[in-house]
């Protein structure tokens, strides 16, 4: 590996303590915007510029495409100029490892999610509800207590490929280019990749490249929660890699499937089955075969997990730049 790449190694594993410690920085966010609001108004300017109803399916489904292709390249050619001005640079090295702790969601999801088992555990179902319907995008209104948990859960493993594992990804691979298109990408999917009226054809582009760039992120998020698994409490690292095999094709997303059915199997879970969306009913089939009845104890220990697996993923980072460093010449 170049002297470039153990850079973005030691990068990320700063920037990954930093979101670790402060999370979402709200000290520096409350001044400036953060990078998701300004990429979530982009978004929201083309969606009304090009999206309307007046509109045929056609083109809006052709806008939506130009929309993707517009959006993330502006966000890659953000993070390339950015990465140019950082390069050589103290100050730019701390540039990038805060620009890196804003764009991964480790704690974030960790707090939404155990806000989720809070208000299930202090507040009851009313409360449960209100607090997942930050996180889910079914209608929590069609959940019963057992619902909310799992809806917690699964979504906690989802976004551990998608808010976690797949910016490290990225920004192994391509840098900030790489981790800004990301970041883009995933939150244009959050935004208009939806299967309602309005957006089915417009969003198409959106959800489709989404699937494209999680497709590796999220069977390594899977594994990362079997490796966690092995040092859980009660953890079942075994079922959780079985089933992660067996089921992590059954979810109607091509990529959710991995880490929800890697979570089940850890858990002793069965998660996802039959949800109701805004949009309507998904009949997807169970993953995993254990108990449905989740409770606010089981996102406890999904949280437990979900810390583990941070770390492993944090700790193999390390790993690989102390290989590297020691052996780049001097």
């Amino acid at each position: 590996m170049t002297p470039v790449g153990a850079d973005r190694l030691l990068l990320l594993v700063t920037g990954l303590a930093v979101d670790g410690v402060f999370g979402d920085m709200p000290a520096i966010f409350r001044r400036v915007p953060h990078p998701i609001v300004l990429a979530g108004r982009a978004i929201a300017f083309f969606d009304r510029k090009l999206n309307r109803e007046t509109r045929s399916e056609a083109s809006r489904h052709y806008r939506g495409i130009i929309t993707v292709i517009v959006l993330v390249g502006a966000a890659a050619a953000l993070g390339f100029a950015i990465e140019r001005l950082c390069r050589g640079h103290s100050l730019g090295a701390v540039v990038k490892a805060l620009l890196i702790a804003a764009l991964v969601a480790q704690r974030s999801l960790y707090e939404h999610v155990g806000a989720v088992a809070e208000a299930l555990h202090s507040g009851g179902l009313a409360a449960g509800r209100s607090a997942v319907r930050h996180i889910v995008g079914r209608d929590p209104v069609s959940l019963d207590a057992h619902g909310v948990a799992r809806a917690a859960i699964e979504s906690l493993a989802e976004n551990f490929s998608d808010g976690v594992v797949a910016p490290v990804f990225w920004y192994l691979l391509l840098g900030l280019p790489g981790l800004f298109a990301y970041k883009m990408a995933n939150t244009l999917d959050s935004m208009i990749g939806h299967r309602s009226p309005r957006y089915r054809s417009f969003g198409w582009a959106a959800a489709r490249f989404d699937d494209l760039l999680n497709l590796a992120p999220a069977p390594i998020s899977g594994l990362l929660l079997v490796a966690a698994a092995v040092f859980a409490k009660n953890g079942r690292p075994d079922r959780a890699l079985v089933i992660m095999l067996r089921d992590g094709r059954k979810h109607h997303s091509p990529n959710a499937g991995w880490p929800e059915s890697a979570m089940a199997g850890a858990l002793g879970l069965a998660l996802a089955g039959p949800r109701r969306y805004p949009e309507g009913l998904v009949h997807d089939p169970w993953l995993g075969d254990g108990n449905a009845r989740a409770a606010t104890s089981d996102i406890a220990r999904a949280l437990h997990l979900y810390r583990l697996a941070c770390l492993i993923e944090a700790g193999l980072l390390l790993g690989a730049w102390l290989a590297v460093h020691l052996t780049l010449p001097v």
